[in-house]
């Protein structure tokens, strides 16, 4: 049985010295990264696998380190910071398809009601009397003497 690998920039592809070489890192600084809760690459057959995404985030810790001189418990809080905010974003997306779907219900279902509705009711206010011919004709509303109205047809 084939197993599905991941696609496009999450799949594992590097050994750790190919992968340092690609950051431009020693590959001790890799392990030291992984050790300290900041990559964690793919494991195959016991060995470390680097993916581009992996390559990327290395990049990002050496600029967090290097350029803006944050150090790694900083870098740490920063990127659990990016991936809650990722994660809250999908979530906020799949929430609002949700909505959008329970919208689409919603119409659905009030537009069912609306086609049930008998035809041959009227509504009409306190004290008022509905006369028709047959079910489909009004003839007219008249109102009982007493309700603050005229009587006579409507």
């Amino acid at each position: 049985m084939k197993r599905k690998r991941k696609l496009g920039s999450e799949e594992p592809l590097y050994v750790i010295s190919v992968a340092a070489r690609l950051a431009e890192v020693h590959p001790q600084t890799l392990r030291i990264y992984e050790r300290k809760g900041l990559l964690n690459p793919a494991r195959v057959k016991n060995r470390r696998r680097y993916s581009e995404a992996d390559i990327e985030r290395c990049r990002l810790i050496q600029e967090l380190t290097q350029e803006m001189g944050v150090n790694l418990a900083g870098v740490k809080m920063i990127l659990d910071l990016q991936d809650q905010v990722r994660s809250l974003r999908e979530q906020i997306a799949s929430m609002e398809r949700e909505m959008e779907e329970l919208r689409r219900e919603m119409e659905r279902r009030i537009e069912e009601v609306h086609r049930s509705y008998r035809r041959d009711l009227v509504p009409l206010a306190r004290g008022e009397i509905a006369l028709f011919s047959d079910p489909n004709l009004l003839v007219g509303i008249w109102r009982r003497e007493g309700t603050g109205r005229d009587s006579g047809a409507g």
